[in-house]
């Protein structure tokens, strides 16, 4: 059908989406840092990148029509005043490499999705977000976002259109928050954080893969939220991974000023949250495969 080019192809949104696209029939080009990563075939093939020094390899736009961005640091690492600008500069240092590169090549490319995070809405328990949303968080993550979608926008500048996916937890069975989450629970130690009463507004790993790829195949472009139709709260998210596992909680919530001694600045990702709309792209006709977290946890837990 197509080519497209992923950066973090081989991370975990990039390396569910890349298996969607080959059974979709779309060939990925994929950019790695690391040169043990590069693979060829006939559909899927690697190419050398290194943001930091400027370098990449020109090939890898070679018949691509559609770049799918997904690079960047982790952010559940201590936040140190090092660490924050590499969380930064691995997503815009990454994107201004790849805008350099293609104002000097020809190329048939015509759309840019990006990664982007919920986490530019401001913590809330009762305020529901949509993409028309206005307000804006003070806290670092916020700061991230608006520096990842500004650094985006700048492909508008080259004819392409632009899609900023704003994404919500991302529950997989072996990477990402949910390991993070059970296993305290596993260990006989788990229990809300906080009051548990924040809002998690999640998104199964199949589904978020689904949502770049039903973005890609209808040339969408603008803001999309990309979370489950249901958030939940973490006492309640808490107690039904417990369920999940056959393993009582017995322990009292555990106090926010504890995680802000034990996480710093990062206790924010455990005790703040957002209500978070999916509607938008539903009403364009994306159909989630797992509405509610029961149904996710039990396929992702079983």
């Amino acid at each position: 059908m197509k080519k497209i080019l992923i950066t973090g192809a081989t991370g975990l949104i990039g390396h569910a989406l890349t298996q969607q696209c080959l059974e979709a029939g779309i060939s990925v080009n994929y950019l790695s840092t690391s040169k043990d990563k590069i693979k060829k075939s006939e559909n899927y093939n690697g190419f050398y990148w290194n943001p930091k020094y400027g370098e990449i390899d020109e090939k890898a736009f070679e018949g691509v029509t559609a770049i799918i961005n997904l690079v960047g640091a982790t952010i559940a690492k201590r936040w140190t005043k090092k660490y924050k600008k590499i969380i930064i500069d691995s997503r815009v240092q990454s994107m201004a490499l790849i805008y350099d590169t293609l104002q000097r090549i020809d190329h048939d490319i015509v759309h840019f999705i990006s990664a982007s995070g919920i986490n530019i809405y401001p913590h809330s328990k009762t305020k529901l977000y949509t993409e028309e949303s206005t307000e804006v968080d003070d806290n670092f993550l916020a700061e991230v976002v608006i520096k990842w979608e500004k650094a985006a926008l700048r492909f508008k500048d080259l004819g392409m259109e632009v899609t900023k996916v704003r994404t919500g937890m991302v529950l997989a069975k072996n990477d990402g928050a949910l390991p993070k989450l059970v296993k305290p629970i596993k260990l006989g130690v788990g229990a809300p954080l906080g009051d548990g009463s924040q809002w998690q507004s999640w998104i199964h790993i199949d589904d978020i893969a689904g949502i770049y790829l039903f973005i890609l195949t209808n040339q969408l472009e603008g803001i999309y939220n990309a979370v489950a139709p249901n958030p939940v709260l973490n006492k309640k998210m808490t107690k039904l991974i417990a369920a999940q596992l056959d393993s009582p909680l017995w322990l009292p919530p555990i106090p926010g000023f504890v995680l802000k001694v034990a996480l710093g600045e990062m206790a924010i990702l455990v005790l703040e949250g957002q209500l978070v709309s999916s509607k938008k792209i539903q009403e364009l006709g994306y159909m989630f495969k797992f509405y509610n977290v029961e149904s996710a946890l039990q396929d992702l837990l079983e």
